[in-house]
């Protein structure tokens, strides 16, 4: 079998007008790669919403990062002002990976 690392899986719902400043941050903290999946709807303590394609007002953008349990402790430690004020939704898992060096 393969050998695998465990590295932290990070999520984060964020509306698309904060997405630049989750990007920074991540940046900032040593975080060099992640992926951008686009939400189409959901339901949550707000009631639902749906993205409506025209403005973008409501659009939502999943950040998906896997890193090192360090890295991710220094971003959801930056983020922590903006998990309330902005109401982001923040999902952290342990993960098996391969090549765990590119995942530091």
């Amino acid at each position: 079998m393969t050998d695998t690392v465990e590295r932290v899986r990070v999520e984060i719902l964020v509306d698309e007008p904060l997405l630049r400043r989750v990007e920074q941050i991540a940046r900032d903290v040593g975080i060099n790669g992640y992926t951008l999946l686009p939400s189409l709807g959901g339901l949550g303590a707000s009631g639902s919403w749906r993205d409506d394609q025209l403005s973008g007002a409501q659009a939502k953008i999943l950040f998906l990062t896997i890193t090192s349990r360090t890295r991710a402790e220094r971003l959801t430690d930056t983020l922590s002002d903006l998990l309330d004020s902005h109401g982001l939704l923040l999902v952290i898992s342990r993960v098996e990976v391969v090549r765990g060096a590119k995942f530091e």
